[in-house]
């Protein structure tokens, strides 16, 4: 049974900094894409970075580009989102997903940039 499980969201003041976490379990780690998407309230999900599978091309959305780094460790079946710099519009509900033929996906983690 495949598993995809986020953590390390929590509110944070803007120009604060925070790491997201995901680990997968039950696949190939090593064989997926790894996406973090975001969804803010009444507003479609979007792409915010992805990896590829040995973690050598990266993608980001324009709207956190040299503010997110996102980063995997196949040995340890885990990919990150390091956010900096965040802004109350970074405010959502982070998703980690996991493509290959098939997509998995985590049930999410808030975060929540706020004075």
């Amino acid at each position: 049974q495949v598993q995809v499980v986020e953590s390390g969201g929590g509110l944070v003041q803007p120009g604060g900094s925070l790491r997201l976490s995901c680990v997968a379990s039950g696949l190939t780690f090593s064989s997926y894409a790894m996406r973090w998407y975001r969804q803010a309230p009444g507003k479609e999900r979007e792409l915010v970075a992805g990896i590829t599978s040995a973690g050598g091309s990266t993608n980001y959305a324009d709207s956190v580009k040299g503010r997110f780094t996102i980063s995997r460790d196949n040995a340890k079946n885990k990919v990150y989102l390091q956010m900096t710099s965040l802004k109350s519009e970074d405010t959502a509900v982070y998703y980690c997903n996991a493509r290959s033929m098939f997509d998995y996906w985590g049930q999410g983690t808030q975060v929540t940039v706020s004075s």
